[in-house]
């Protein structure tokens, strides 16, 4: 059984519409959960519930729909693992590294990460799978610098016991999960 799960975070279509890079965050996101699947790695929706849109908006952007085999757990805070039985998932499923996509960086990915590590979990932050709200122009920090700088931040911190890695999708394996 696969040590690794595939966590990805609030990519919702109400949520998606104005961020950052979204398209070329979705297709990344896709194809990391197709290789996921293929591996036999546990492909993980976590989505936020949300009260005030219509259901078809509220649900996971057609881009990255799940398949019959996903997990899907509703959320109703920025950390995924707040009362959504996700520790529990993973734990009985023997996972003990996640990889972290979604939506929003500085928000939800950043405090499901935070999250994981104080739970236990090996992290791997797909540097350019996450993405959050385009900011209006002249507005600082940008989108862009949000992400690079959380991406910085999850590079250089330290958890005593567990491993951090910060790559790109393309260089995320799911048989050899990259180790920092």
């Amino acid at each position: 059984m696969p040590d690794t799960a595939l966590l990805i975070i609030d990519m919702q279509s109400a949520l998606l519409s104005g961020a950052y890079d979204v398209e070329a965050c979705l297709s990344r996101v896709a194809d990391l959960a197709g290789r996921a699947r293929s591996a036999g790695v546990p492909v993980i929706y976590l989505r936020q519930r949300l009260y005030d849109v219509p259901s078809s908006l509220a649900d996971v952007h057609p881009s990255v729909a799940a398949r019959p085999s996903d997990v899907l757990l509703d959320k109703d805070s920025a950390d995924s693992f707040l009362g959504t039985g996700l520790g529990d998932l993973l734990d009985e499923r023997a996972v003990r590294s996640v990889v972290v996509t979604g939506f929003a960086t500085e928000y939800c990915v950043d405090s499901t990460s935070r999250s994981a590590l104080s739970s236990g979990y090996d992290l791997v932050l797909v540097s350019d799978g996450h993405t959050t709200p385009e900011r209006p122009p002249g507005a600082v920090p940008t989108a862009a610098q949000v992400i690079a700088h959380h991406n910085a931040t999850f590079s250089t911190i330290q958890y005593a016991g567990r491993s951090i890695t910060v790559a790109p999708a393309a260089q995320i394996r799911f048989d050899a999960v990259p180790a920092s």
